[in-house]
């Protein structure tokens, strides 16, 4: 059941809702996967809203869940500000997509520049000389392209905008990097899911989504270069070259982005996704059943996250994680 309704744009894992959280879609599908798996062996259920980054912020903020989530990590003022408590809690990578008859998922190949210049509306067929540098060998049509990208406020977007502010001078200063940003062309959609469906159903078109949601939707993925030069592909593996440097203690909140990390293998937009807390929550019953449910998926559902190509949290990182709750989240 939750995995179909990953399927659904907006969907909520629909289990009993002894644990309430909302945010980001990027890790939906398996926070899905895990909120099954407790709820058989717990008897605990989670009900997540897979709203957006922007709204799990909002919720969190408002008191109505008793966790939010996000892909854009809060700055340490912000936690402070709130009396928050935040922590990494898995890793994935965000990937191109595309809607282009008889190319293939990896067929075809992007770098950072040409990206941006997409997605900033400056090169606008799919046979442009840049795009055919880069795919000698791939047969591509005189295509109008048609970016899709997200309508709502998106900690995916705040990482793919981070990643073509690195790369790419004017998008840097055009359109800069937030979890909401000024589209210089396309057309919107809400959530990883409705990015999907809208490429899904349109020829021509491209946009960025969770690979997960790449995966389930059977979307075209392109590869990359990365910042060594290197053309990858997005894998477990290469989502976890880019996470290996990670010093996830020198941002307040464990706050690393791990866009266009250096590495031969390192894929350039990985990403981590966070969990929001109080630290001296309304509800504590509630806040400690939640910590139980993320401690157990620490443990226990590494091998189901790398089932969907995400990257579980290192273990020094989790013990780590362990010890901010205990000194920092009032439970009892």
């Amino acid at each position: 059941m939750a995995a179909a309704a990953v399927l659904v744009g907006g969907a909520t894992i629909a289990l009993a809702a002894d644990i309430s959280g909302a945010g980001a879609t990027f890790p939906y599908p398996i926070y899905a996967k895990w909120a099954d798996a407790y709820k058989k062996e717990t008897g605990t259920g989670l009900n997540y809203q897979s709203i957006g980054s922007g709204g799990g912020i909002k919720q969190i903020q408002n008191k109505t869940v008793t966790f939010g989530a996000s892909d854009a990590p809060l700055k340490g003022e912000e936690l402070a500000k709130w009396g928050l408590v935040q922590f990494p809690m898995v890793m994935g990578g965000i990937v191109p997509v595309v809607n282009l008859d008889g190319v293939k998922a990896g067929d075809l190949v992007l770098d950072g520049p040409t990206l941006a210049k997409i997605f900033l509306g400056e090169i606008k067929s799919w046979d442009d000389p840049a795009i055919k540098k880069l795919n000698p060998n791939v047969k591509l049509p005189s295509q109008p392209i048609a970016v899709v990208h997200r309508s709502d406020g998106s900690g995916t977007t705040y990482n793919f905008a981070y990643y073509l502010a690195d790369v790419s001078a004017d998008w840097k200063s055009k359109v800069g990097v937030n979890t909401s940003v000024e589209w210089p062309v396309g057309i919107g959609a809400k959530g990883n899911e409705g990015v999907a469906n809208n490429v899904g159903q349109t020829k021509g078109s491209i946009g960025y989504v969770e690979y997960a949601y790449a995966l389930q939707n059977k979307l075209t993925y392109t590869k990359m270069i990365n910042k060594a030069g290197k053309t990858v592909a997005p894998t477990s593996e290469n989502f976890q070259a880019a996470a290996a440097n990670a010093d996830w203690k020198s941002q307040p909140g464990y706050g690393v982005i791990l866009g266009n990390q250096p590495g031969d293998t390192s894929w350039p937009m990985t990403a981590a996704t966070w969990i929001l807390m109080y630290k001296e929550p309304q509800d504590k019953a509630a806040s400690a059943e939640a910590l139980k449910f993320f401690g157990w998926a620490y443990k226990n559902g590494g091998k189901m996250a790398e089932g969907l190509d995400y990257v579980p949290m290192p273990a020094n990182v989790v013990a780590d994680i362990e010890k901010t709750w205990a000194a920092d989240i009032k439970t009892k």
